[in-house]
């Protein structure tokens, strides 16, 4: 087969694997206009349309889903053949990528990454944070990191992280005219700062549990973010209450930036968990990965 034929099914795979032309260019390393012209130059010489486009997104014709069903998996094939060659070599090789969201990044993955790499330098890894339910087979993602209740029941999970606590602070600036909340209940009649899911398009209502009483409070405020680190900034200037991880937060009440309320209501959280196809075929890259991330304690 020519090498342009190769190059032009690598990239119909990316764009129909993506449903869209920008991601797929982007992670091709090519431009979008370049990427289009691909396209079209491949569905002149097989005679057929590949692909529907509309404003919004890119979906596969009849023809554009057969020929996906059909070179797909001899691609994955030979990517994974390439890969297993790591075994053969005295340091472990290839790429990686795992979608995560912002929390587990930043306290979990990109310390371990750090070491990771240092150590093996042939190894490359690409992180994307996405609080949405990322299907990583679709996507073509190695592995994903959600917490342990979000992991799909036929997926291998591997915990990689404790329980931890999230906790509702405010900075002092805040409390100067308003009263601290005593109760979940009490907090509609603050400020309170949300975080917005992807997934339903909605707020996160912020759950509670007391005394095996739960109960969910629906955040009210002026302010809703889809990052952590800007509920976490607008929190210590004062502008509203937070609902964070507390070892996000625990310099900032150990400085006396903030100031947790409802600690008796606050909420355990089940941990961190690395996830992946039961299927999914182990290069000595992905194994040292889940070593390097299991939760020994």
């Amino acid at each position: 087969m020519p090498r342009e034929s190769v190059d032009d099914l690598i990239a119909f795979l990316a764009v129909a694997r993506q449903h869209s032309f920008t991601r797929a260019a982007a992670q091709l390393g090519v431009s979008q206009p370049a990427l289009s012209q691909t396209i079209r130059t491949l569905e002149h010489r097989l005679g057929v349309r590949l692909l529907t486009r509309t404003t919004r997104s890119v979906s596969t014709t009849e023809a554009g889903e057969r020929l996906l069903q059909t070179v797909g998996p001899h691609f994955d094939g030979i990517r994974a053949g390439l890969a297993a060659l790591s075994e053969l070599s005295d340091r472990p090789v290839g790429s990686l990528r795992i979608t995560s969201v912002e929390h587990a990044s930043q306290t979990i993955l990109a310390p371990a990454m750090a070491k990771l790499l240092s150590d093996y330098p042939g190894i490359s890894v690409e992180i994307i944070d996405d609080y949405g339910l990322t299907d990583i087979v679709a996507d073509r993602f190695d592995a994903g990191v959600r917490l342990g209740e979000q992991v799909a029941r036929d997926m291998i999970a591997v915990r990689i992280s404790p329980d931890y606590k999230q906790v509702v602070v405010g900075a002092p600036s805040y409390f100067k005219s308003r009263p601290k909340p005593k109760t979940p209940h009490e907090l509609t009649a603050h400020h309170c700062i949300a975080l917005r899911l992807p997934t339903s398009g909605g707020l996160w209502s912020w759950p509670f549990v007391k005394k095996g009483h739960e109960l969910k409070v629906r955040p009210e405020g002026r302010l809703a973010f889809n990052t952590i680190n800007l509920a976490l900034d607008t929190a210590l200037s004062g502008l509203g209450l937070a609902y964070l991880p507390e070892d996000v937060v625990a310099k900032h009440l150990a400085k006396g930036q903030l100031a947790s309320v409802l600690a008796d209501w606050s909420i355990t959280m089940s941990g961190y968990h690395l996830y992946y196809p039961s299927r999914r075929q182990q290069t000595p890259a992905f194994s040292l990965l889940v070593e390097t991330l299991r939760y020994r304690g």
